[in-house]
């Protein structure tokens, strides 16, 4: 802490306890000021000589006895004025970061000017300002905060600007070159701890971080902080990450519950709103400069919080840049109150959309960004990996809400369709989340079994994902039918030693997802299809059983020979085989029940069956 010592004499200053002061001093005080509730029994002489604006009050005096003078809006009070008044007496007094904005404006509302006496108190705190307090960080801090209190004369008197570009500047300094104590909030440094930093007799090089800043500009107030990071940008020597830092840190001090979706019933809405929506506006333009994490949290308080259209949009398009770092519970952010699904479905379509309209080149910028920096916000094209990891964490978070009864399958199936067919080279993702919606919304049509099922390329399942759909006894008939074809051409691939990767695409497609038409879900199995699923291996009752012709050594050892004319298949329960043989017997129409509204039965109006092996299917 700076200080600065003024005068010699001792203090005189004394007190009767009734908001009186006085000087001790034989002289008989000729003057009674009136500061606030505080009176000071004072001598005109020393005031006079050093004050212009008590020479003007003096002077207005028309009645020779009266001796009262009333001030009553003396900027910093009876305590500041108290530090001019010994001033003036030449009396000791210790001006400090905590007084001196204090004392400074008195001064400029008393007049003590160096027009009125050379060497007076103006000068004198102008000097210790810029020799003492301007020069140090942890001074320059505790003047800017005072100075809140002070205002306007605070700012008029440009003391708030000048503590702002002190302490954006010091911020601003390459940090091997911070050589004082760095930082109160921080731990210190193991030097300053007193701990031995030599090691084999070589002293450690201490680095001090780059954002040793951060935690100490978490104390200003919403206004001076604004101030500051834009005098620090201004500077051009931080880079995004530091500022984005810093903004996070400032962020998760200010905002109460932030990050944990309880804000908006804690303290004062309005203030919290209005922080919020200015660090939005200070976010670096460059991507990266904060984690999508943190662009997620600021999205989900905007939407608690009520917080302005253009707020929303800008992080949308922010998030969308760098979707691929995002994780499934950050997108869960909740609906406003009076909507009847758990999640904000619409906010993520558009977060997607955004990410999608990259690769377009159709990105835009935000109205509010200025020309200067629209090439840093210019589209790029997205990786191929970036575009796998989005469709991973877009099937993962149609899992989650899939889990909400209230869900439209329209949503479901928007969101599903916004990525490309490169997007999903495994369909795994995609076939649990439509599993977990058809377990979570039993009540489905027919039609709309269909839809949701054509979201998924049985080509793309994995072979457990396989296992498990053709024993799913949720899925129409017709998919469980595609998956048992399409796995039994992958088993043959392999026995025949073939090279090629059968769990990728068998064509090309432009749509993110296989569309079937109505003649693909509800065609019936060929006479070819129900020998090949004969063939297979079924599972029902606990037992299983091989088609009559395998050999008695294949049945022992479990799997099937290629020399056989067999070949291996996947396990399917008894009950979805005889599903498919009825419906084969009823003379071409599929009149089988399936218990969760399988798409598999048919109608005299609906279109004949297309044979299996003759179906075309588009693949993501």
């Amino acid at each position: 802490m700076k200080f600065m010592k003024l005068g010699s004499k001792p203090d005189s200053f004394q007190t009767d306890g009734n908001n009186v002061r006085f000087v001790a001093t034989e002289l008989a005080t000729d003057i009674i000021v009136h500061v606030g509730e505080v009176k000071f029994h004072l001598h005109k002489f020393p005031l006079l000589s050093k004050s212009a604006r008590l020479q003007k009050l003096v002077a207005a005096t028309n009645d020779e006895s009266n001796n009262e003078i009333h001030i009553l809006n003396v900027p910093g009070g009876p305590a500041a004025f108290e530090i001019c008044a010994k001033f003036c007496y030449g009396m000791t007094v210790i001006l400090n970061a905590y007084n001196v904005v204090a004392a400074r404006c008195a001064a400029e509302y008393l007049e003590m000017h160096e027009s009125v006496e050379k060497g007076n108190l103006i000068y004198k705190i102008e000097v210790f300002l810029d020799t003492s307090i301007f020069r140090s960080w942890k001074d320059s801090i505790i003047v800017l905060q005072t100075t809140k209190s002070l205002l306007p004369w605070s700012e008029d008197l440009k003391l708030v600007s000048h503590c702002i570009d002190s302490i954006a500047s010091k911020a601003s300094i390459d940090a091997s070159m911070v050589e004082w104590s760095y930082t109160y909030n921080r731990k210190k440094l193991p030097s300053e701890n007193g701990l031995d930093t030599q090691w084999n007799g070589v002293k450690k090089q201490q680095s001090v971080p780059k954002d040793w800043w951060v935690e100490d500009l978490c104390e200003l107030e919403m206004d001076f902080y604004r101030r500051l990071i834009m005098a620090i940008k201004a500077k051009g020597r931080m880079s995004g990450k530091v500022i984005g830092e810093a903004l996070k840190a400032y962020t998760y001090r200010r905002i109460r519950g932030f990050g944990r979706g309880s804000l908006i019933h804690e303290g004062d809405v309005m203030k919290s709103r209005s922080l919020l929506e200015t660090i939005i506006w200070l976010l670096p333009f460059e991507k990266g400069s904060v984690s999508c994490s943190f662009l997620l949290k600021l999205l989900t308080a905007a939407s608690l919080l009520d917080s302005g259209e253009m707020g929303k949009k800008e992080l949308i398009k922010r998030i969308g840049r760098q979707l691929e770092e995002a994780s499934v519970p950050d997108l869960l952010i909740p609906s406003m109150s009076g909507e009847d699904t758990v999640y904000d479905t619409n906010m993520v379509l558009s977060i997607v959309e955004e990410f999608v309209m990259q690769d377009s080149g159709a990105a835009h910028t935000s109205p509010k960004a200025s020309e200067v920096l629209e090439e840093t916000r210019s589209p790029a094209i997205v990786s191929g990996s970036s575009k796998i990891s989005v469709a991973k964490l877009v099937d993962g978070y149609l899992a989650e809400i899939a889990k909400d009864p209230k869900l439209p399958l329209s949503k479901f199936v928007d969101l599903a369709e916004m990525l490309s067919a490169d997007s999903r080279p495994v369909h795994d993702g995609l076939y649990r989340a439509i599993d977990r919606y058809l377990k979570e919304h039993p009540g489905l049509s027919k039609s709309e079994r269909k839809k949701i099922c054509g979201l998924m390329d049985c080509k793309k399942l994995s072979a457990d994902a396989c296992s498990h759909a053709v024993q799913n006894e949720r899925l129409p008939l017709r998919a469980v039918v595609q998956v048992l074809f399409f796995e039994q051409v992958r088993a043959a691939a392999t026995a025949a030693g073939r090279t090629e990767n059968c769990g990728g695409s068998y064509g090309s497609s432009s749509s993110g997802v296989t569309t079937n038409t109505e003649d693909d879900w509800d065609g019936l199995p060929t006479v070819e299809d129900l020998k090949l699923l004969k063939s297979m291996k079924l599972v029902g009752g606990g037992e299983s059983e091989r088609s009559s012709d395998s050999n008695a050594a294949s049945k022992n050892q479990g799997n099937d020979r290629a020399g056989n004319g067999k070949v291996k298949g996947i396990m399917m329960p008894k009950k979805i085989l005889g599903k498919l043989l009825s419906s084969k017997g009823q003379g071409g129409e599929n009149t089988s029940s399936d218990t969760s509204g399988s798409p598999g039965s048919a109608n005299q109006d609906e279109p004949k069956s297309t044979p299996l092996r003759n179906t075309r299917y588009s693949v993501s």
